[in-house]
């Protein structure tokens, strides 16, 4: 069930070794630090596990103020779990615990408010602002009161009975510390994130999330994608041009199946070799290759379209066409027979080699043993996102490093490349480069192992494309 089982157990401590520079510091976004999280649990680390260790950093500083009595605010999410698992870790002390007794609780923070029921804590449960007014003495006794109302994924101001738990919590002159992010209009003496701060002024506490989680890809990528709006209308996916063939006519229709596949709602094929697909839309190109005298109408095309992908079975015929082509883009995928020098590079890049493409492109043939592998696809990409294809995967934009290591070995027919390309150019419409990049590599693999799964071998790249919604649509779920 394990979203990373295709890693032995040698190659996943190699990663683990030798790769932690890769790993991302600074601030975290919620929606980012949402994919770590789901990522860890796929990796066989569980919520309530995650849960307990916040809670007991929690406690830890709590304890390290050497004062009681304590008051704890928990909200009912997982948040408010973190509390009640510190309020646990110090029932030696006068705590209160104070919590959102309302439909709705999270799983994980039902457990905990149970585990906290046979402790020596005082837990009372408040639904309305009026719950609040007997609590008047244990904020005026408190000297240490602990916000673990709301966690990252909570929008908008706080509703009551938070509002009035907040403004009395403001008035106190305890110390106020807040779990991981402080609930809004709250202003904390303290902050302690987990894992990653989520606003400045915060001190860090490790809570034992895997490496892995946060530089290899996961099913929590698939959450950035988000849902399209119910009231959407035709183009609201975005629109791709792919621009080849000629010496080689199926994979230009491939790439457009692949950003069909993976969302994009209007995929056009400008290319000198017409293959009956009625799902894609046909630019026809006169002659047997694209040459200069194209030029004009690509350009047409691409100020109409959301993403550019270009390359996929074009030869080594056009490549100043393309060139050209590139600089009038605002976003464009390079792969194939485009991946060659100069580099065709757009406002905003991916560049999708194979190592023999990468090879071509920069003069180095990457090297075996991984670590020094990344380091060369972080230095090589200067001018766009690289995506070096491979046994894993290897994402970067220059600054942050990300591994991909789904697929299978029947990946290597012919096509599987022209897939993915599609597949980037898709989300590249609604996600930024790296972005992009990272969840194609995910699920184009994916998508190979589901027809490993299904077929065992002999797959037609275009069993590929067909599994990539399977994929790409899950939402996280494993």
């Amino acid at each position: 069930m394990l979203v990373y089982q295709e890693m032995n157990a040698g190659s996943m401590a190699r990663i683990g070794r030798e790769c932690r520079e890769f790993r991302e510091t600074g601030i975290i976004s919620h929606a980012r630090m949402r994919a770590v999280d789901l990522n860890s649990r796929a990796l066989g680390v569980t919520s309530l596990q995650l849960m307990e260790s916040a809670g007991r950093a929690l406690a830890d500083l709590v304890r390290s103020f050497g004062r009681d009595p304590i008051l704890i605010l928990c909200g009912k999410g997982n948040n408010g779990g973190d509390g009640m698992v510190a309020a646990r870790h110090l029932q030696d002390l006068d705590v209160c615990c104070v919590y959102l007794d309302e439909s709705g609780m999270s799983p994980e923070c039902m457990h905990q408010r149970a585990a906290l029921s046979s402790c020596t804590v005082e837990l009372i449960g408040v639904r309305c602002r009026d719950d609040i007014k007997p609590l008047k003495k244990h904020f005026s006794r408190a000297t240490c009161i602990v916000d673990a109302l709301l966690g990252t994924g909570s929008t908008g101001a706080p509703r009551e009975p938070i509002r009035t738990l907040i403004e009395k919590t403001q008035h106190s002159d305890a110390i106020k510390v807040s779990a991981d992010l402080p609930t809004p209009g709250l202003v904390p003496d303290y902050i302690l994130a987990f894992h990653r701060p989520k606003v400045d002024g915060s001190t860090v506490a490790d809570i034992g999330i895997p490496l892995e989680a946060e530089i290899t890809t996961g099913p929590g990528d698939l959450t950035i994608l988000g849902q399209k709006d119910p009231d959407a209308h035709k183009g609201a996916g975005g629109e791709v041009l792919v621009v080849g063939g000629g010496p080689y006519q199926g994979a230009p229709y491939l790439t457009g199946l692949g950003a069909l596949r993976a969302g994009a709602d209007i995929v056009k094929i400008a290319s000198p070799v017409f293959e009956p697909v009625p799902d894609l839309i046909y630019e026809r190109l006169d002659g047997d290759k694209i040459g200069a005298h194209h030029l004009e109408i690509l350009q047409g095309l691409a100020e109409r379209a959301d993403v550019v992908v270009m390359g996929n079975g074009l030869g080594d015929g056009s490549h100043k066409v393309m060139v050209s082509l590139a600089s009038c883009c605002e976003k464009a995928v390079i792969d194939a027979d485009a991946l060659r020098k100069p580099l065709p590079h757009a406002r905003d890049t991916i560049y999708t080699p194979h190592a023999g493409e990468f090879a071509r492109i920069t003069g180095k043939k990457p090297p075996d043993d991984l670590f020094s592998r990344a380091q060369q696809v972080k230095s090589a990409a200067g001018k766009g996102t690289v995506l070096l294809k491979g046994r894993i995967d290897i994402i970067s934009d220059g600054d942050r490093v990300r591994f991909n290591r789904t697929g299978s070995s029947i990946m290597t027919v012919g096509g599987s490349g022209d897939v993915l390309a599609g597949v980037a150019g898709a989300l590249f419409c609604r996600l930024p480069a790296f972005e992009s990049a990272c969840l194609a590599a995910y699920v184009n693999g994916r998508a190979g192992m589901a027809v490993e799964k299904s077929l065992g071998g002999g797959m037609l790249p275009s069993d590929l494309a067909d599994c990539i919604p399977l994929e790409l649509f899950r939402g996280g779920d494993e």
